[in-house]
């Protein structure tokens, strides 16, 4: 194969799946640094992010069933006007920390490419993983990440069914 083609099917590819990043310390911001020692899951997103409004149920989910575990989801929205956050906020609440980005100044700083994208931050502070968009069928390898990131068993995750949309 042409290698300009393969570098093109990497890249889609990237966008549409999940993406374990090798360990790497990065700069991040102080809300993250304030929760060093645990697993953060960084949740870009915006009121009109169709996938968001599916994620919000699995986060609401991750958080209270690993929060014991160290898990902290912080969601950052990207909505220029924080009205459109706050509307969407009633109809799918979240029960994570929200922080609101509407000049997108953490967006740059993450290299944000699409929303929803999660960055999965270890409790050295390395970046585990990332991902772009958020599909239901992946919730079980999305979970399979925050529980290894977590130091959690693998087969203990049949035994904790997902409860959130399953839409």
């Amino acid at each position: 194969m042409h290698t300009a083609r393969i570098a093109t099917i990497t890249a889609l590819a990237a966008l549409l799946t999940l993406s374990v990043s090798a360990a790497r310390a990065v700069d991040f911001p102080g809300f993250i640094d304030q929760h060093r020692g645990k697993v953060v899951l960084v949740d870009f997103w915006a009121s009109w992010c169709v996938p968001c409004r599916r994620s919000f149920p699995w986060l609401n989910d991750m958080q209270e069933k690993y929060a014991s575990d160290g898990l902290v989801i912080i969601g950052v929205n990207e909505d220029n006007d924080q009205a459109n956050a706050a509307a969407f906020l009633n109809e799918y609440p979240a029960r994570f920390r929200i922080i609101p980005d509407p000049d997108g100044k953490l967006a740059a700083r993450f290299e944000l490419l699409a929303m929803p994208s999660s960055y999965l931050i270890g409790r050295d502070g390395t970046q585990l993983a990332n991902h772009l968009g958020f599909k239901t069928a992946k919730v079980d390898e999305y979970e399979k990440l925050l529980r290894e990131a977590l130091g959690l068993q693998a087969e203990q995750l049949a035994a904790q069914p997902m409860t959130g949309d399953p839409n």
